[in-house]
């Protein structure tokens, strides 16, 4: 008698009725453990659809993507910036973009660079232009007008470089020149970075293959022997954002200045 009062109860649900109108206050235990039932039920079926979308595969460009998107929705609210070790951090960068070392970053500090990399990784004419393209947009959005007067020093790069990391639109592009970057330390174009082609990397910056290996060994988080082009933006773009003093992206560009 129970057991068919429980299927009419079930069946009922469907059609919206009520099941204390049809199972006698007896049933109730009863009711209560087909309700769980078809709660639990109704949870795993939700669960399960939940996981099947995380697992869908994603192209490199796609997956990087959706890398931006997960970190520029993260702590948007919060200044960044601030801390001596994110400054110590870019007094670094200032250090390898300022190319013949007069203490300033200039657009032809921009050019000697792009030029180092195009030779390194033995970039196509096109390629090559569309590199220094790249940096010049950069230069022009970042500093202004592209002239030998337009000189960077180390407080003014802070200053600006603060300025991008907390506004969204330019922290979307700071990174832009990453991909570009990975072409040409890829000196083989197979999309991959082994540790002797981050030597080569390191050697356009000035530093010697010793700073590269402990580097690379740090960056390489999945211990592959390798770094993907997804890997090289995430890391590269996470040394210009990030604050936190255990990230592996802090080893992107060499030992930090003091």
């Amino acid at each position: 008698m129970s057991t068919t009062l429980l299927r009419m109860g079930l069946r009922s649900m469907g059609r919206g009725m009520n099941f204390e109108k049809i199972i006698p206050p007896v049933n109730n235990s009863l009711l209560r453990a087909a309700k769980r039932a078809a709660t639990q039920k109704h949870q795993l079926q939700i669960t399960r659809a939940m996981s099947g979308k995380r697992n869908v595969h994603h192209s490199p460009a796609s997956a990087t993507a959706e890398l931006e998107n997960n970190s520029d929705s993260d702590s948007d609210s919060e200044s960044r910036g601030s801390s001596p070790f994110w400054r110590r951090k870019m007094r670094t960068l200032h250090s390898h973009l300022d190319v013949n070392k007069d203490g300033v970053i200039s657009y032809e500090d921009f050019m000697l660079l792009a030029e180092r990399f195009a030779d390194l990784g033995h970039l196509t004419p096109d390629a090559k232009k569309e590199f220094q393209k790249v940096l010049s947009e950069m230069w022009e959005e970042q500093w202004g007008e592209i002239s030998p007067y337009n000189l960077v020093g180390i407080e003014q790069y802070l200053e600006e470089m603060h300025h991008v990391v907390n506004d969204c639109s330019l922290k979307k592009k700071c990174h832009n020149f990453l991909p570009f970057l990975f072409k040409a330390v890829d000196h083989d174009h197979n999309g991959e970075i082994t540790v002797e082609e981050f030597k080569l990397f390191f050697r356009c910056l000035d530093l010697g293959n010793d700073h590269a290996v402990v580097s690379f060994t740090f960056i390489d988080t999945n211990e592959d022997g390798k770094i993907t082009i997804d890997e090289f933006v995430s890391l590269g773009r996470d040394f210009f954002i990030s604050e936190d003093h255990n990230k592996p992206s802090k080893h992107f560009w060499g030992p930090l200045v003091d």
